[in-house]
């Protein structure tokens, strides 16, 4: 995926100062598959000298948060649990919420199913007791699966659909994904006739409630970076941050072009090499 076009307007251009607290989107933005991608260890090296707050904050819960932190360690990046955020941890706030005493049905991944079950939550795959169904990334999605989603949507009629993401596909290298819960929720929606009355990812501000709530930062002195206008970019402005688009994943300048200009980042960047201001200083402007 080429990052620039002949025919685009937008311009590169860096942030100028510093800011309190960086927020960084994973997959297309910080590594790719199992490769940290250039500039990204030097970047968080020097932010945390410089005493800034960096979180890290996916949507693909078919890792749980020790995963990440532990990828990230391994990569070159040391990260501890409490600097990680993923949708499997919004979706449990949301359920503890919105649906403590439900019976919950996840089309999801071991590693979701376990962050819901921890939490206290009752899982079911009755069709005929479930109160919610949790549509998400599922490599191990099939007609089973959809057809108790189904039955208690649309035949029982007692179930409420929520979603875990809006993505429509998990990058991976060479330029390839692999289907997201965008197609688990779509598949849902089309044979109930239903729609999703939540989700609990980017870019919803709930997400970005749950990152200030767990971490304490303020949207007024943060920067989101990501590689999606319509999740990472999206969730900075639903939440009053600055934002960095990094042109390392899925969206071009072509797509900041056509984009409405209230969706558009403060900051478009080559890579995550390029957020340090030219001059860093110890004080955020």
């Amino acid at each position: 995926m080429t990052p620039t076009s002949t025919l685009t307007q937008s311009i590169l251009h860096r942030p100028t100062h510093l800011f309190e607290s960086y927020v960084f989107d994973l997959d297309g933005t910080l590594y790719l598959g199992d490769e940290l991608l250039p500039g990204a260890a030097h970047l968080i090296a020097a932010l945390r000298d410089l005493g800034r707050r960096v979180v890290f904050c996916s949507n693909n819960p078919t890792r749980a948060p020790q995963q990440y932190a532990d990828k990230l360690t391994s990569l070159g990046i040391p990260a501890q649990v409490s600097d990680v955020i993923t949708t499997s941890m919004t979706t449990v706030r949301w359920l503890a919420e919105h649906a403590s005493e439900s019976k919950i049905f996840v089309i999801g991944e071991q590693p979701l199913k376990d962050s819901i079950s921890a939490a206290g939550l009752e899982l079911s795959e009755d069709p005929r007791e479930i109160d919610v169904v949790v549509a998400s990334y599922d490599r191990g999605f099939d007609y089973r699966k959809l057809k108790i989603a189904f039955e208690a949507l649309s035949v029982y009629r007692r179930a409420i659909l929520v979603s875990t993401n809006p993505d429509r596909f998990c990058p991976l290298p060479g330029g390839f994904g692999d289907p997201d819960a965008a197609a688990v929720t779509a598949a849902i929606e089309a044979s109930a006739g239903v729609v999703a009355v939540a989700q609990m990812g980017k870019p919803s501000t709930f997400m970005f409630e749950t990152i200030s709530a767990l971490t304490g930062i303020d949207p007024a002195t943060t920067l989101v970076i990501g590689d999606r206008l319509t999740t990472d970019i999206a969730m900075g402005v639903n939440a009053g941050t600055s934002t960095a688009l990094v042109l390392t994943g899925e969206s071009t300048l072509d797509d900041v072009d056509r984009a409405e200009p209230e969706g558009r980042p403060t900051y478009i960047v080559e890579s995550v090499d390029d957020l340090l201001p030219v001059r860093s200083t110890r004080s955020a402007g």
